[in-house]
């Protein structure tokens, strides 16, 4: 299928638009750290009972557990800690546009690390959708996120969320270059190494509660939860994957990052924010690079 990376890296920005509302609602009622580990047991649950109920074949070879193991650690342990951690300090819309910064860490490493090459129309490409991105998270926001600024320690959150998320995608790519891989069993691998290393880190320092008696007296932070992680370490990390097989990390990680243009209707309808000028503007740029990118 022509574009079919680009069109699963447009789809992702889909899914993680709805999870980035759900998860943030979620951190400010259980934390980041609870968060986290509970989507990613709930994530592992719904990928095994795909892979089998679908029968899906899970035979990869060691050298692409290991790159795809060390995906997850450094994607979804290591940088979405940081991302959530942001969610809480500065809002989900300033975090997002730190997470900007992952389109061009994307594109360092993978030039380094696998030789990828775009081209220069495929570079004004990135920059015109990423300009379009800025102008978008840039605007003031007069919803109830006024409340979130700008600081230092949510600064470095958020761009180590975005370095997370760029290490994570080039070492995933690595493990596609080896050999074809189902897109629910690589996100399975990531996933469920994530989850050996990082929840007995938690038990032995303490850090995490018992989810039944978590959520059983927050029954809206399960429901963000559980929505945020079919749409996210579900579904949208699935396509994150087929993205990097199927396109250069560098543009894959740019569609992606157009959350925050797809998110304005949704913010508009949650919020009730109403989109000025640089929105809008903001918006038709984006779509302007996004095309660019499917033509270069």
């Amino acid at each position: 299928m022509p574009f079919l990376g680009e069109f699963s890296a447009l789809l992702t920005a889909v899914l993680w638009s709805f999870t980035s509302i759900a998860f943030s609602h979620a951190a400010e009622k259980i934390g980041s750290i609870q968060l986290n580990m509970n989507r990613l047991l709930l994530a592992t649950l719904f990928l095994f009972l795909t892979i089998i109920i679908f029968n899906i074949n899970y035979h990869i070879s060691s050298n692409q557990i290991l790159n795809l193991s060390i995906s997850g650690i450094i994607g979804l342990v290591i940088g979405d800690s940081f991302l959530f951690k942001a969610y809480r300090q500065i809002g989900a819309r300033l975090s997002i546009l730190l997470m900007s910064f992952a389109p061009g860490i994307s594109t360092i490493m993978g030039y380094f690390f696998l030789s990828e090459r775009i081209s220069f129309l495929g570079i004004i490409g990135m920059l015109i959708t990423l300009m379009g991105i800025i102008l978008v998270v840039s605007e003031r926001n007069k919803s109830p996120e006024t409340k979130y600024k700008m600081t230092p320690i949510g600064f470095f959150n958020g761009f180590m969320g975005a370095a997370g998320q760029a290490g994570g995608l080039v070492f995933a790519k690595l493990a596609f270059d080896q050999g074809n891989i189902n897109g629910f069993v690589a996100t399975f691998v990531r996933i469920f190494s994530s989850v050996i290393i990082f929840l007995p880190v938690l038990l032995i320092f303490r850090k995490y509660n018992n989810p039944f008696k978590t959520y059983k007296n927050n029954i809206k932070a399960f429901g963000s939860t559980l929505g945020g992680t079919v749409f996210g370490p579900y579904l949208g990390i699935t396509f994150s994957m087929i993205a990097v097989a199927y396109t250069k990390v560098g543009i894959a990680a740019t569609l992606m990052s157009t959350m925050p243009v797809i998110m304005l209707p949704l913010v508009k309808y949650i919020y009730k924010d109403k989109l000025g000028w640089r929105s809008i503007i903001g918006a038709f740029i984006t779509v302007a690079g996004v095309a660019i990118l499917f033509l270069r």
